[in-house]
């Protein structure tokens, strides 16, 4: 967890945040790359077993995901006891967010409501205001065979809407 505090404390000196500046500061803080360009930047990484996504907006702007926790399907393809999973999910999340409370992002943070598509995206979610950026951190699963992840994702903030 320290290595993601580590990129969200640089990460929101940049404003906006762009797709060649995160990726530099990835690879300044040595992150290793993926291999997945778009665009000519790499916007996949890792370091100590968290992967990290560089996310693009139509805008130019771009969203930074962190996947600190990670539950894969079993070998069948899905989960035995997806409920449990989702609780697991949900541990691991009250886990992190000390480390984000604690660390010193703290004094910036301003609590933020929940998004109504929120609902739809997240099994469980914490969101803040970080200056002029959103900073998210929740538990998600994208399809029924896909991992159930803890992310912590920083972006430009919503406008009101």
């Amino acid at each position: 967890m320290t290595a993601v505090i580590t990129m969200l404390e640089e990460l929101r000196a940049l404003a906006p945040l762009t797709a060649v500046e995160v990726a530099a500061r990835f690879s300044a803080r040595g992150w290793v790359p993926a291999g997945r360009l778009r665009d000519g930047v790499e916007t996949s990484w890792d370091k100590n077993g968290i992967g990290a996504w560089i996310q693009p907006s139509g805008s130019g702007a771009v969203g930074v995901s962190f996947a600190v926790w990670i539950r894969d399907v079993d070998t069948s393809g899905y989960f035995d006891d997806l409920e449990a999973v989702y609780e697991q999910g949900a541990r691991a999340l009250a886990d992190a967010l000390p480390a984000i409370k604690g660390s010193s992002l703290a004094g910036h943070l301003a609590d933020s409501p929940q998004r109504a598509e929120d609902e739809d995206e997240f099994i469980a979610v914490k969101r803040w205001t970080l200056g002029g950026l959103a900073l998210t951190a929740g538990v998600v699963q994208h399809d029924t065979d896909l991992p159930v992840m803890v992310v912590i994702g920083l972006e430009s903030s919503p406008g009101p809407g």
